[in-house]
């Protein structure tokens, strides 16, 4: 019975319970508030606006789809579903990679990115009042520095690493 499944967990203290409850709720309130003001203004989910925000950043507005799911940190299935949508609103294409057949590239159309240009103003106020008009520019610097340490931590570098993009 000396196995390690066998030891008694290391429960939380009322501090650090406080703490991952407050995290728990503001990250599900902001991604709410985030998804209704998008829906409501671009009729798009905030994943989606994230995919058209990476696109518009890439060269050429293309990135290969393995590539845009590692970047949204998003599964493989959930990316294909959104490029799904997003190609029958006409804001995105694909393509067929020519050096790779299994291979394909998202494009941001003209469209898409006319969408995007219309949505951004109203996304990034949201992002202002929901999150940088109430911190410090001190408590800005800690979040994140906090996040990319976190982000850091679930991301292995090696192989085999569980990670949604490769799921």
């Amino acid at each position: 019975m000396g196995s390690m499944n066998s030891r008694e967990p290391q429960w939380l203290s009322e501090d650090e319970q406080r703490v991952w409850r407050a995290y728990l709720h503001a990250t599900t309130l902001l991604e709410d508030h985030l998804d209704r003001q998008l829906q409501r203004d671009a009729k798009m989910p905030h994943v989606y606006f994230g995919l058209l925000v990476q696109l518009s950043e890439a060269p050429r507005r293309r990135l290969r789809m393995t590539e845009l799911a590692m970047s949204a940190k998003i599964t493989r299935s959930r990316l294909s579903h959104a490029i799904a949508r997003l190609e029958k609103n006409g804001w995105v294409r694909r393509e067929d990679c020519p050096s790779d057949k299994r291979g394909q590239f998202a494009i941001l159309t003209d469209e898409g990115l006319d969408v995007l240009e219309k949505s951004a103003p109203g996304h990034v106020s949201a992002v202002r009042a929901a999150l940088f008009e109430r911190l410090t520019p001190q408590q800005q610097k800690s979040l994140g520095e906090i996040m990319m340490i976190v982000a850091e931590g679930l991301q292995p570098k090696e192989a085999g690493a569980d990670l949604p993009w490769l799921r």
